[in-house]
């Protein structure tokens, strides 16, 4: 025996990892572009909802029989054709059956399929499905060798490569999907409108995107709503293959007698789940985001019906929807990337008009191959006319020859059939039928053909049937040749079949008229929340530990609030609705809070830090009403401050804007507003030093420049006046205390100092 036989690695293959890798990533890739994410442009589909349809075809569940139940459906799929887990199978077939996803659903479902809401379907085993008649429309011609069929994934049986596709299914039911590096996503059409694309596409075949624009002004989508985009955007969009769409919900105003009225939504943008919208709006309403929405109630049923009730009759409609489209799903933008399978290989980003041509060659395909089909049912059947009614014509020889002859089947088709018999010709004169295969001999087909032949047959009405029965058949297949070699007659017949479905599913079928309307989006101005929000005093509290909460009117003092256990009061604040509060973080950031949105005075209020992400070692340093216009003195334990503008310190989210820089050990200490001349700094060493205003810098954000210089400690307060005024504090009393003469203390920026006048604070705080 050889070493190369002996050794099990001898057989093992080298190759480096980065080329291995690519080809085995290149082929997963291919295998999800064609095989799971992409639809074909013929028939709109991916090989699971093909499978689907097939199987359920294969189990007899047509549109006029019973039910079966959808575990058995997907039972069989997952066995013979999809080896898949069977919760995808089900889901993809769910989905088919959803009146609200699918423009034209494919199977027929009886049970709970899911809901608007979007509730999941029931379980396989507790729902029954079988198909529509649109499906078997897609279906039609399986049996006529319309469309090529491939083997099974384990080689046992054999399953379309394609459906026939009698209507664009790629556009009436649309598709999305992800593959690697690529997407689709393909919003439902009308199937009228198609049909009236498609078939000016047969008359018009170098029909530009524009003219087809005028038959498919846009999608069709199952839940209704309103289309207000730009029509040069629309055909921009199907032109090129990819754009959006912005897709309304319908409402409208409902009277309620003495002034009061209410908006009532009936129709909600596709793929938006009713259950989450109404939260969002109603969050919308918690957080006092809308102020002049009051409440939302969904009195659906079998139909969308969501109430929206204004807080004033003396609202405005229009802007009251204008907000809620920009503050949640009422309004969405459906994306359009018509990204297909080309004659299911080649992936392509099309226009509208190459998907409506892939659909209609596919079409002409399948009727050339459906007419080849049946002229050869119809040959093969003329051939055995010919046969039985030569068998009649010969009725006693053949009966002899049946009789007697050890091999009935050779005798038959060795006979000279062209030579008349002295039997059948003395009842009728010989006419000779169609030719035959040899000369004067039966073929094959033939002999088996009068062999099979059963006794009740030999009827003279049978004969009379037979002769009917091939004359008419002639006549068939004289069309059908002609059908074949005339290209304008294809175009004739695909324009028939067209119209015939536009009959069954057209705008004058049942639940075939169009649901989406188009309109202008009437552009009203964006009013500002201040503007909605009704103007009422409040004293905002917050505590020590960071409690935020609003009281109705002005409270004179804090003395009779109640706090949590260790907790005091920091900060009581009169202001109005439409404020807005500054808090000024240790961290060195601003954060702004509506008055309107903090909660009510009931309790104990709520933590400021869960309205806005200030860190728990972060301290409150101050919090003010902002003023238009208002600048303000910022500057840090370090002794380091800059003016900034209270407008630009204004924050949008959560997180606040950075404005003084700071670094541990330092933090950020005072935050006041500019009023007067002068800076006073007193340090944590009691030196007070007083500068012109006009020496420290005005800056969006920095660490600023030094105020006072200290040998040990930092800086405890600092604050802004009018020297000619005098510089005020708070004596130990309570009393307020006035130094007119500050000539002691008045000095460059960043200077030391002098101690403070007798009677300053101890806690060397100005205020």
């Amino acid at each position: 025996m050889s070493d190369a036989t002996e050794d099990p690695k001898h057989d093992a293959l080298s190759e480096p990892l980065r080329r291995a890798i690519g080809e085995r990533y290149l082929t997963y890739a291919l295998s999800t572009i064609m095989d799971r994410a992409l639809p074909d442009a013929r028939d709109g589909m991916k090989p699971v909802h093909r499978r689907i349809l097939f199987a359920m075809r294969e189990l007899k569940l047509t549109a006029t029989g019973g039910f079966r139940k959808s575990a058995k459906i997907s039972g069989d799929v997952m066995g013979n054709y999809h080896p898949h887990g069977d919760a995808a199978i089900y889901d993809a077939m769910a989905r088919l059956a959803q009146d609200f996803n699918v423009r034209y659903p494919l199977v027929d479902g009886q049970g709970n399929f899911g809901n608007i809401d979007g509730d999941n379907p029931a379980a396989s085993r507790y729902t029954e499905a079988r198909l529509t008649a649109a499906a078997e429309a897609l279906m039609e011609g399986l049996s006529e060798n319309a469309v090529d069929f491939r083997p099974n994934y384990d080689g046992t049986l054999e399953e379309p490569a394609v459906l026939p596709a009698a209507f664009p299914n790629l556009l009436a039911n649309g598709s999305s999907g992800i593959a690697v590096g690529m997407a689709t996503n393909i919003p439902p059409h009308n199937i009228d409108d198609l049909v009236g694309a498609c078939l000016h596409l047969i008359k018009a075949p170098d029909a530009q995107d524009d003219t087809l624009l005028q038959y498919v002004p846009g999608p069709d989508f199952p839940t209704g709503g309103v289309i207000v985009e730009p029509k040069d955007s629309i055909a921009q969009a199907y032109r090129t293959g990819r754009g959006s769409f912005r897709l309304r919900a319908r409402w409208e105003i409902e009277d309620l007698g003495r002034g009061q009225w209410q908006v009532v939504v009936t129709e909600i943008p596709y793929q938006v789940q009713k259950s989450k919208l109404i939260e969002r709006i109603a969050d919308l309403i918690q957080t006092k985001k809308i102020p002049i929405l009051a409440d939302v109630r969904d009195e659906s049923a079998e139909d969308v019906r969501l109430v929206l009730e204004p807080r004033s009759r003396n609202v405005d409609p229009e802007v009251l929807m204008s907000t809620l489209f920009r503050n949640s799903d009422l309004e969405i933008r459906f994306s359009l990337n018509m990204n297909v399978l080309i004659d299911g290989r080649t992936p392509k980003v099309c226009s509208l008009k190459e998907v409506l041509r892939a659909f209609l060659d596919h079409r002409r395909e399948v009727l050339i191959r459906r007419s080849q089909h049946r002229l050869d049912k119809i040959d093969h059947r003329l051939e055995v006319l010919a046969g039985l009614l030569i068998a009649f014509l010969n009725l006693d020889r053949v009966i002899d020859i049946i009789r007697y002859d050890d091999d009935p089947k050779a005798a038959l088709m060795a006979e000279d059939w062209a030579r008349p018999h002295a039997r059948a010709m003395s009842e009728r004169d010989y006419v000779s039928p169609l030719p035959v295969a040899g000369p004067g001999g039966l073929t094959e087909v033939q002999a088996e053909a009068i062999l099979n032949m059963r006794l009740r047959s030999l009827r003279r009405l049978e004969e009379m049937e037979l002769t009917a029965e091939r004359d008419r058949l002639t006549e068939e297949r004289a069309g059908l040749l002609e059908l074949l070699g005339q290209e304008e007659i294809q175009w004739k017949r695909i324009a028939e079949e067209l119209r015939e479905v536009r009959k069954n599913f057209g705008a004058r079928a049942p639940g075939g008229a169009r649901r989406t309307v188009f309109a202008e989006a009437a552009e009203v101005a964006e009013v500002p929340i201040e503007a909605m929000i009704e103007r009422e005093p409040v004293t905002v509290v917050c505590s020590k530990m960071g409690w935020i909460r609003a009281m109705k009117g002005h409270l004179a003092d804090g003395s009779a609030l109640k706090f949590k256990d260790g907790d005091e009061g920091r900060f009581l604040i009169q202001a109005e609705t439409t404020d807005k509060l500054i808090l000024f973080g240790a961290n060195g950031r601003f954060y702004t809070l509506p008055v309107v949105q903090l909660p009510g005075g009931r309790g104990m209020g709520e933590p400021v830090r869960l309205m806005v992400d200030l860190p728990n070692e972060s301290e409150i340093v101050a919090l003010f009403i902002h003023r238009p216009g208002e600048k303000l003195l910022v500057a840090s334990s370090a002794g380091d401050g800059f003016l900034v503008a209270g407008d630009d310190v204004l924050a949008q989210t959560r997180a606040g804007k950075q404005a003084l820089n700071v670094r541990a050990p330092a933090v950020a200490r005072v935050c006041v507003p500019v009023h007067g001349d002068h800076v006073a700094c007193v340090g944590q060493n009691r030196k007070v030093l007083v500068f012109p205003l006009e020496e420290l810098p005005e800056m969006g954000r920095g660490k600023g420049v030094r105020l006072q210089k200290y040998k040990d400690g930092g800086l405890a307060d600092a604050t802004t006046f009018t020297l000619a005024d005098g510089l005020s504090w708070h004596d130990p009393a309570g009393r307020t205390r006035t130094e007119t003469d500050l000539t002691d203390w008045l000095g460059k920026r960043a200077g030391s100092g002098r101690m403070a006048p007798r009677g300053f604070p101890r806690d060397n705080r100005f205020t």
